[in-house]
């Protein structure tokens, strides 16, 4: 029932809920809704939630939020679109097309170990 109380505290905010699509995904679902704010401009929440289970037997939900707003789209599109070919291309040998945007590491060596729990500190 959180689901519902979220929904009630982001109208009362003045964000009206316009557009939601659920996707599950193996052990995950993610929410893409579409809101509104009180100046009509509209963005986007993506929200991945995933079910945890407690040492003790009971369980609860890990969610992240994405909040991503409408001049940002086309960028975020298009960089998602890159990485998403480069993932299939290395798992499928074909070279991945070159994208617009800026591309800065060649391997998997060049990146920095992120230990996302840090994140919530």
């Amino acid at each position: 029932m959180m689901e519902d109380y979220e929904k009630k505290e982001d109208n009362e905010k003045g964000k009206d809920e316009i557009f939601s699509k659920v996707v599950r995904a193996g052990k995950r679902t993610y929410f893409f809704d579409v809101k509104s704010t009180k100046k009509d401009d509209y963005y986007l929440t993506i929200t991945e939630s995933k079910k945890h289970f407690n040492n003790d037997g009971t369980f609860s939900f890990e969610k992240h939020k994405l909040f991503l707003y409408k001049e940002d789209f086309e960028k975020f599109a298009e960089g998602l679109e890159e990485v998403v070919d480069f993932i299939k291309a290395h798992f499928s040998g074909v070279t991945p097309r070159s994208g617009s945007g800026e591309t800065r590491f060649s391997n998997s060596s060049e990146f920095s170990k992120v230990d996302f729990d840090d994140l919530d500190k």
